[in-house]
Parts: structure tokens; sequence; C-alpha cells
């Protein structure tokens, strides 16, 4: 099953996270999320294996520019995870349509996302439900 998240799941949410993100502290990871639930530009999803969580999304609307699009606001997926074990089920497919869904509601024609440039299996998850690539960036950062 897969639900909107809501104000007292920033703790679940903060969980997965920080397996999505170990660099954040579950402290971290729960503030923002805590801060995120109260926004209207914001959704969060958690997807359920009976009472336990196994699997969260983040989407947001972006009203700036978005490498490859043509629209304002885009829907942007932030963050996905799903425990290795449940992997491969369609959870995460699961996920991604509903924040897709979220995002129509909010008006948007067009949903993003993005991915390290090694990060192979989140490369593969986005072209597998139907993503395109857009483009291919390297940043870079300068001490004044």
């Amino acid at each position: 099953m897969t639900q909107k998240a809501k104000k007292q799941d920033a703790r679940v949410l903060a969980e997965l996270a920080c397996k999505l993100w170990p660099d954040n502290t579950l402290e971290e990871m729960r503030s923002a999320f805590s801060d995120l639930l109260s926004q209207t530009n914001a959704a969060l999803f958690l997807a359920y294996d009976g009472a336990t969580a196994v699997g969260f999304a983040q989407c947001q609307l972006r009203q700036d520019y978005v490498e490859g699009t043509d629209t304002s606001p885009v829907g942007y997926l932030e963050g996905i995870y799903v425990e290795p074990e449940y992997r491969k089920q369609g959870i995460a497919r699961k996920l991604l349509s509903a924040c897709e869904n979220w995002a129509k509601t909010k008006g948007c024609t067009e949903f993003a996302s993005d991915c390290e440039l090694t990060n192979t299996q989140s490369l593969e998850f986005h072209l597998n439900v139907g993503f395109t690539e857009a483009n291919r960036i390297i940043c870079f950062t300068k001490k004044l």
C-alpha cells in the first residue's frame, strides 16, 4: 500500500531517508521532513508492507529551469528509496506514480529527476520507468 505521508510520519521517513542519504543524521532528516510535510509545494509518500514502512518518495515543485523541460512548474523527484528486500516488486514504480499524480494536481505537465553519474542502479530505474536522459553535467567549485 502507498499513501501520502503525514506530519507524524517524519521519523519513519527520516529512518528510510538516512539509508538513501547516509551523510545526514536522523535528526537532520526528521527536521527537514517535518518542514516539508507542512509545505504545499512538496509531497512525501510512504510504501507499506502491512504496518511496516518499506519505501518512500519525495517530490517537489520546481519553479526555476529544470534541465530538458519546457514548462514551469515542473514536478521533481527529489529522492526515492525502497528497502533492498522489497526491490523489483513494483514498489518504487507505485511511489513514482503517486508523485506524478500529485504533480498533475499541481498543474504540472512535466516531471523530472536526477541521479549521480556513477549511480547505475538509479539510472536503470529512471530509464525503466519512462524517463529519458536530458543531459550529463560535471559540477565544479573553487575556493576564493
